[in-house]
Formats: C-alpha cells, sequence, structure tokens
C-alpha cells in the first residue's frame, strides 16, 4: 500500500491556500534509509575481497588502493553538489537518478574483466552515491518535524553506523559464499536488485521536496573543493603504494593554496548575497559547527579501524574473509543496542550522552589494543569480542546524536547544503583515515611485524577518540 506523502487537508491563511506539507511516511523513510546504507555499505564492502580481487585481476598494492580510494575521491567531492542539485531539481528526483545510477555502476563493478576498469567503475559508483546520499538527509529535514524527525534523524545515525560495520562482515560472506561462481563480483552484483526495490519503492513512497529559493550551481566553488580534497586525499591514499613520486608531493603542497582560495571565493559571494557551495554563514550556527568538529576525528579514527582491522586479521593472522568479518558482529549488534537506545537518553542526558560514548569506545579500543598485545598471534574472533562490544555501544551512543546535532539548526530551505556538508565531511575523513592510518599500519608491519602496528594503530584511533571526548564538552547541552 503507498504511502501518504502529503497531509490530508491544505490550510488556508487570509483568504491564501497554504498547500499542504510533503510528509515523509514510514515507508519512505524505510526506502531513504535504504539509500542511505547502500554507499555506506560499499566504502567498507571492498576491505575483505582486496586479497581475492588482488588474486583474480593482477591489480597490485596501487590499483588496490586505488579500487578503494577512487569510490571514496569521487563520494566525497561530489556530496556537496549532490546535496545542491536536488535543493534545485528536486530531492526526490535526484534521489531516484542516484540510485538508478548506483545499480548500473554497481553492475559495470561485477561484470569488469581487469583491474583497470574496475577502477573506473568504482569511480563512477562514489559519483552516483554522490547523488544519492544527500538527498537522504535533505528529505528528512523537510518532510519531518519534532518528534519525528528526532526518531528519523536517529535512525539515520544508526543506519549509517551499522551500514559502515555490516558492509565488511557482508563482504566476507559473500566472498566465502562464492555465489554462482562470482567470488568477489558478488559484493558488487548483490546491489543490483537491492536498487531495483529501492526504486520501485521511492517512486511510490518517497515524497518530492526541494528549496522554495534554489541557487544556481556555485561552478568556481565546486570546482576549488574538487581540487582541496583531491588534492590531499589522492597523495595520502595512493603515495605509500606508489613510492611517494613527485606528483603526491606537489599534490600535497598544493593543497593547503586550493584551501584558502575556496574559503575565500565562498566568503565573498556570501557577503556578496550569493549562495556560495559551502556558505560560512552555515557555519555561524554553534551546533553545526561543533558538531562537525567531532565527526572529522571519529570518522577518521573509524575509517582507519575498519580497514586496518580486516588486512591484520586477514593477512597477519590468515584468517579467512567470513571469520575475519564476523568478528566484527559484536560492534554492529552493540551499536544497534545503543541507536535504540540512544533517543531515550538523549531526552534526559542532552549532548552528555556523546561524552559517555567516548569514553565507552576509549575503553573498547583499549581493550582490543591490550588483547592484540597479549594474545598475538592467538588471536581469535572471541577474544576480541569484549573490547569489539564496548568499542561499538560507545560508537552507537554518539553518531545518531551528532547528526541530530549538526543538523538541529539548519533552515528546511537550507536542508540539502547542510546535508551535503555534513556528509561530506563524514566522507572525507573516513577516507582520510584510510589513508593515514592505513598508512602507518601498512608501514609498521613491514618492518615491526603486524602485531607492533596493529597496537600503534589503535593507539592513535584512541588519541582520537580522546578529541571526541574533549570536544564533546563544547556541545549545546540540550538536543533539538
Amino acid at each position: 500500500m503507498a504511502t501518504r506523502v502529503f497531509s490530508p487537508a491544505a490550510r488556508t491563511t487570509g483568504g491564501v491556500v497554504d498547500h499542504a506539507s510533503p510528509v515523509l511516511g514510514s515507508s519512505g523513510l524505510f526506502t531513504v534509509l535504504l539509500g542511505a546504507a547502500l554507499p555506506l555499505i560499499d566504502f567498507f564492502i571492498v576491505n575483505v575481497a582486496l586479497p581475492t580481487i588482488d588474486h583474480d585481476l593482477a591489480a597490485g598494492p596501487a590499483l588496490l588502493e586505488l579500487v578503494v580510494a577512487g569510490y571514496g575521491l569521487a563520494y566525497a567531492v561530489l556530496l556537496v553538489l549532490g546535496g545542491r542539485l536536488g535543493d534545485l531539481f528536486g530531492r526526490r528526483r535526484l534521489f531516484l537518478a542516484g540510485m538508478t545510477a548506483f545499480g548500473l555502476t554497481s553492475l559495470a563493478c561485477g561484470l569488469a574483466p581487469d583491474a583497470w576498469t574496475l577502477v573506473g567503475a568504482r569511480v563512477a559508483q562514489g559519483a552516483a552515491a554522490a547523488l544519492m546520499l544527500p538527498q537522504v538527509l535533505a528529505t528528512i529535514h523537510a518532510s519531518t518535524t519534532g518528534a519525528r524527525r528526532a526518531k528519523a534523524l536517529s535512525l539515520y545515525g544508526a543506519t549509517a553506523g551499522l551500514a559502515m560495520v555490516a558492509g565488511q562482515i557482508l563482504g566476507g560472506v559473500l566472498v566465502a559464499a562464492d555465489v554462482a561462481g562470482t567470488g568477489w563480483r558478488a559484493i558488487f552484483l548483490v546491489n543490483v536488485p537491492v536498487a531495483l526495490v529501492g526504486l520501485l519503492l521511492a517512486v511510490r513512497t518517497v515524497p518530492e521536496t526541494r528549496s522554495d529559493r534554489p541557487a544556481p550551481v556555485d561552478v568556481p566553488g565546486t570546482l576549488l573543493l574538487t581540487l582541496t580534497l583531491f588534492s590531499l586525499l589522492a597523495p595520502l591514499t595512493e603515495g605509500r603504494a606508489s613510492g611517494w613520486p613527485l606528483w603526491t608531493w606537489v599534490s600535497l603542497a598544493v593543497f593547503p593554496f586550493a584551501a584558502a582560495a575556496f574559503w575565500r571565493v565562498e566568503l565573498r559571494a556570501d557577503r556578496r548575497g550569493r549562495t556560495p557551495l559551502v556558505p560560512p554563514s552555515l557555519l555561524a550556527l554553534v551546533s553545526l559547527r561543533r558538531g562537525l568538529a567531532l565527526v572529522l576525528p571519529f570518522s577518521i579514527g573509524f575509517g582507519g579501524f575498519m580497514f586496518v582491522i580486516a588486512v591484520a586479521l586477514q593477512q597477519g593472522l590468515g584468517m579467512g574473509a567470513v571469520v575475519s568479518g564476523l568478528a566484527l558482529v559484536p560492534m554492529a549488534v552493540a551499536f544497534f543496542g545503543a541507536s535504540l537506545a540512544g533517543p531515550r537518553l538523549v531526552r534526559r542526558w542532552g549532548s552528555r550522552i556523546v561524552t559517555a560514548g567516548g569514553l565507552l569506545q576509549a575503553l573498547g579500543v583499549a581493550l582490543l589494543a591490550l588483547t592484540v598485545w597479549r594474545s598475538w598471534p592467538d588471536l581469535s574472533a572471541w577474544s576480541l569480542l569484549p573490547g569489539m562490544a564496548v568499542a561499538g555501544f560507545g560508537q552507537g551512543l554518539q553518531l545518531p546524536v551528532l547528526f541530530r546535532v549538526v543538523l538541529s539548526e539548519v533552515p528546511a530551505e537550507r536542508a540539502g547544503v547542510g546535508s551535503g556538508v555534513m556528509v561530506t565531511t563524514q566522507q572525507s575523513a573516513l577516507a582520510l583515515g584510510v589513508a593515514t592510518l592505513g598508512s602507518l599500519f601498512l608501514s609498521l608491519a613491514a618492518s615491526a611485524g603486524v602485531r607492533d602496528a596493529l597496537v600503534v594503530t589503535l593507539l592513535v584511533q584512541l588519541a582520537a577518540v580522546a578529541v571526541t571526548v574533549v570536544l564533546s564538552l563544547r556541545l549545546p547541552r540540550r538536543v533539538g
């Protein structure tokens, strides 16, 4: 049965008909959350499949890095633009276009005959994800209010966290199952029927929303943001595998100048009354600014951890894809439980729940580091369970609340821009975490061994968690 997407009656004020606002029903919420899960699952699903892809396509370290980084880069640099296009042309329309493109590019990934074709398809898949994902939060923000919006944002946060963990679990199961002899290709081909279902549901259940005063695309801002993110993320993700050639150092040298130019262009546009890609005036919102400051270290640590744990368990201990994926199940279950409890706890304790979650995550990461130090090389999924569960519970208390905090003061007409800024920050930080913590781990593993490399990486992540705990004390106490 189709969900009603408009309230049943229009209001009349002063003789002028005020048409009913779009309302996102339960089926529509499920549909957009499905659209939110797919891009995040696919960012992490390849981690456990990399050894199989390398064996099948003779990819080599540099191309394997590009399989991960190509998706992440395209995804990160186009997210804000995707949000702006949704404001301009309609979020439902862009959601449908992104879902269609995601299904087609997933099919291209699954059928790729060689490593370079796979890299190209992954870049296109990342671009498709960037069209789809910003519409999710923008639709929620524009078509829900009050307690319904708070619940929807909490479910979005829970979905995002679970998708990142479930991606590696699902990847391990699919690779090991070798469905119809497809091997690693199944991790991409599975998206095709899911995207078809998502399209059918979206046509019937997702309301159309758009900004009342849509702004044209900020071309200079888009180009400079692309240059800024690319000049930082590309050399960090490819540098180690490529032997740090000259272009990586030139790119890193360009980054601060590109970032400064981007900020000046956006500030000038904002002062002249235009609508820049990332309005500096949006950062004047205390909740958004301070929330993003936490999303950054949280996502850097999370992205790096998920990549490193997959490599350490498979290549360091020789675990199979399924076992290494199942080692993350306690984290996923605990995250889900904390996400369900979060809304009730927030009503009583406000943003202090984020602080409590950070402390629990720190305890979990410390337990994992101690377990690795003491039990290696006899490490098992069972021995990792306590640390995984405690860390996952702490993460589940943080992420859904952070999403609510960031968007709590963003006006509905700027929902696409606000959502794009938040998911760009998150995605860029995830990619940065894979690049920095991943490179640290792989460099140390070559010289000091996998155990010591993993312990050091976990301690670096612990430092990032400590930063989030300190910053959480500056969040507005009340969560809208």
